[in-house]
């Protein structure tokens, strides 16, 4: 009678453990989920690309190539065409794409942005952002930081009442604010320094139990992960010792553009390039992109960028693999 009713104690004691750090945090090592680091591999597929009939078969090819994480971007001025009017249905499904992603099994990296680039349209913005009076983006603005703020609680908020974070038993482990502000804290100086302090800050302070990144941002506050995106990141540092080494975005190819030649990356290449980047401390590395898909109607934005966003994925513009 005794050993049946420790081992009903040690299930009960594992379960409860199970459920008390089912959480996602990190340490210099790694991202850790539910107690255990984790190195991770991932890829990009941005679900507004791609058709959502398209979508079950993408990620379970996703997941047959070995990924552990689907990554993407999510795009304000497709959910935001008008102020206050919010579209999520068909391609900009959003919690259809994350809840698909859960049933094959994997995790989600979700950049909220709002400003993704992306070679997308506005950088992700809306265009009647633009016309909101006195507004100037991505810096020390209070108008901007007002709508920015607006659009990243709306989703988070989203996520949060379909229980789609970690901790509440969903598959998003990482959420991303802000993209790529090194460029503007360079050209701009202190207010866009000081907009990428408050981003982070009002970010971690949404409460969503899992860790946020900033890509390409050398100042990325604590307890935000500062993040490399580039052809090659063996040699990255994230800014303080006791973050994770992570590479958000390890590009596959490029993004096509008219009039020149279709980007190629030798596979072999970017195989080594990740392999020497797990070798030196790395432990998250996204394959920017895994399947890049399609710019439907005006989406496409950027120095003349094509229709294809094939990017010389291993997945191809149409879901076929290389």
């Amino acid at each position: 009678m005794l050993r049946p009713l420790l081992l009903v104690l040690l299930c009960s004691s594992t379960i409860w453990v199970s459920s008390v750090t089912a959480a996602v945090t990190y340490d210099s090592k790694a991202i850790v989920v539910n107690g255990k680091r984790r190195i991770l591999l991932s890829g990009s597929i941005h679900y507004p690309r791609s058709t959502p009939e398209m979508w079950p078969d993408l990620i379970q090819k996703a997941k047959d190539g070995g990924l552990d994480v689907i990554q993407t971007y999510v795009f304000w001025n497709g959910h935001e065409p008008s102020p206050g009017q919010y579209y999520f249905e068909d391609r900009y499904d959003l919690v259809k794409f994350v809840k698909l992603v859960q049933q094959a099994g994997l995790y989600v990296n979700l950049r909220i942005g709002p400003y993704v680039c992306a070679e997308w349209n506005f950088g992700g913005f809306p265009v009647w952002l633009k016309y909101v009076p006195g507004i100037s983006f991505r810096t020390d603005n209070g108008p901007f930081k007002a709508a920015m703020q607006k659009f990243t609680e709306k989703i988070v908020n989203m996520m949060k009442q379909e229980k789609l974070f970690e901790p509440q038993g969903g598959p998003i482990i990482l959420s991303q604010i802000e993209n790529e502000l090194d460029p503007v804290e360079y050209d701009i100086g202190a207010p866009a320094k000081a907009y990428g302090q408050w981003a982070g800050k009002m970010a971690v302070a949404l409460n969503t139990g899992v860790p946020w990144i900033m890509c390409k941002q050398e100042d990325a506050p604590d307890p935000v992960i500062n993040t490399c995106n580039a052809f090659y990141c063996e040699n990255f540092r994230p800014n303080k010792s006791y973050k994770p080494k992570m590479w958000t975005e390890a590009w596959s190819g490029w993004f096509t553009a008219f009039g020149s030649p279709v980007p190629y990356r030798p596979a072999e290449d970017l195989a080594f390039g990740i392999a020497r980047f797990i070798q030196n401390g790395g432990s998250y590395a996204n394959y920017y992109m895994y399947h890049g898909g399609t710019n439907f109607g005006r989406t496409a934005g950027g120095p003349f960028v094509a229709t294809s966003y094939d990017y010389d994925a291993p997945l191809d513009e149409y879901g076929m693999k290389l």
